[in-house]
């Protein structure tokens, strides 16, 4: 093998060239969403046990991916290594699990040795494989088929388009089941609790507003001077709610408001009494909302900061969207 030196230019046409190929291997993909596949899906709905995947190679790394995918969307799955299945951990699978074996050929010595002892057990197998005609698909109950035209390898080697669209229809059959199962986001909180996504779907705004003393708020006999005097002293927020005399929200005053009043009217304003100024029946949030949709409260209405009330109406604390700056990034990539 001799190092070519080669121009960025060049090498920017040859990426170019892989991404296009492999995204046509992806458009050919729905042809795999067929009575075979609608098969698979309905199989491993039924199925009571667990979805055991079977692969080696770079099939067997997209396996892995497929098999994680499926078990952190509601149907239990794990990886068993096809060489170390035939060595014992054939023990794993049990009565009432389902198989789902991936070879691109088809012809992978190792899993096709496994299949007679999981046909004597009666268990359903699925293989996802670029040959329909294949060994592995012959002997399978269930056949999903990957279509591709050649692989981005300059050779047409080197597994690369096949392993892209096999685990676009591995994340089609999760996706389906997810559907069919009612897998919602309260059940990602449970299946993810650590990390941005189970924050995400676990925490309220309870957990997230400011509170006590760095809530600010004022009364409605109050000048705005008083509105400013108390939303310098707890911190940078930036805004203030107008309570009653039981803490209940009569409105919301901010410095954007500030900003717009002494444009309009520069005179007499400290003295004005915030009633005059404030914004009435103003968004809020209650403080048992999910944070994720006081994120999307926040995305959708361009401002700052909210008030946060109890289920009385009561003021008990305001959420900045400094307090929401994970949440609101995972929608920007949404």
């Amino acid at each position: 093998m001799k190092k070519t030196n080669f121009s960025p230019a060049q090498v920017k046409r040859i990426a170019r060239h892989v991404l296009d190929i492999e995204t046509d291997a992806l458009k050919l993909s729905h042809k795999s969403v067929d009575d075979q596949f609608l098969k698979a899906v309905k199989a491993i709905a039924a199925c009571k046990g667990r979805v055991v995947v079977l692969g080696i190679g770079k099939s067997g790394i997209i396996g892995r991916k497929i098999s994680a995918t499926l078990a952190s969307t509601g149907t239990p799955s794990f990886f068993v290594h096809p060489v170390e299945a035939l060595h014992g951990d054939l023990g794993m699978i049990t009565p009432g699990d389902i198989i789902i074996a991936i070879s691109f050929s088809g012809q992978t010595e190792e899993i096709n040795k496994i299949l007679p002892s999981l046909e004597r057990r009666k268990l359903t197998i699925i293989s996802i494989t670029g040959h329909r005609h294949s060994k592995l698909a012959l002997m399978s109950d269930i056949a999903v088929t990957v279509h591709i035209e050649r692989e981005a390898c300059p050779y047409n080697l080197a597994p690369t388009a096949s392993t892209t669209a096999t685990l676009a229809v591995g994340d089609a059959l999760a996706v389906c089941l997810m559907e069919i199962k009612h897998f919602e986001k309260k059940d990602f909180a449970t299946f993810h609790p650590g990390g941005s996504l189970g924050k995400l779907l676990t925490q309220s705004v309870k957990d997230l507003m400011r509170k006590g003393k760095n809530n600010p708020t004022v009364t409605a006999k109050e000048t705005v001077q008083d509105a400013l005097f108390v939303m310098t002293k707890t911190g940078a927020v930036g805004a203030t709610s107008v309570v009653d005399k039981n803490g209940k929200l009569l409105g919301y005053f901010t410095d954007g408001d500030l900003r717009r009043i002494l444009q309009k009217d520069g005179t007499n304003v400290l003295s004005k009494k915030i009633t005059e100024v404030m914004t009435k029946n103003p968004y809020h949030l209650l403080d048992t909302l999910p944070a994720i949709e006081a994120a999307k409260m926040i995305h959708r209405t361009h401002v700052d900061n909210l008030p946060v009330l109890d289920k009385t109406g009561k003021v008990v604390g305001i959420i900045d969207e400094k307090d929401l700056i994970e949440f609101l990034a995972l929608l920007d990539k949404k």
